[in-house]
């Protein structure tokens, strides 16, 4: 199986390689295999494009700005703890992994909605 690597994590790519040497049963399947990926793409397609129907340049600033501020709190966060020398405490702890923690999930709601332009799933005006 091969994999992708996004920002944050591994993917494993989930697409069946057919092991039959007859050709003609590997065209059969593959045909099937089409018709299932495009049958996905149109659910895709009709529901996200339900849901987010109004993208623009703009969202995606605004996406892009959310992002980065929470980066910069999560690093911020930790240039105050290490500015006394001391070893962080369990509540310093908790709170730098929560702003790390919101900026991971915000990156890849960004890098999500960038798949979907992509893809074609959504449309921007």
């Amino acid at each position: 199986m091969s994999t992708i690597q996004t920002s944050s994590f591994r993917r494993q790519r989930d697409h069946f390689e057919p092991q039959d040497t007859d050709p003609h049963e590997q065209r059969r399947l593959r045909g099937l295999l089409e018709q299932i990926d495009y049958s996905a793409f149109v659910a895709n397609r009709e529901v996200i494009g339900q849901m987010l129907p109004k993208l623009d340049a703009a969202v995606f600033q605004r996406m892009a700005v959310v992002t980065a501020t929470a980066r910069a709190k999560w690093i911020a966060e930790s240039l105050r703890q290490s500015e006394s020398g001391a070893p962080s405490t369990p509540d310093q702890i908790a709170r730098l992994a929560a702003a790390r923690a919101a900026y991971e999930e915000l990156a890849e709601a960004y890098e999500g909605l960038r798949r979907m332009v992509e893809r074609s799933y959504v449309a921007i005006r």
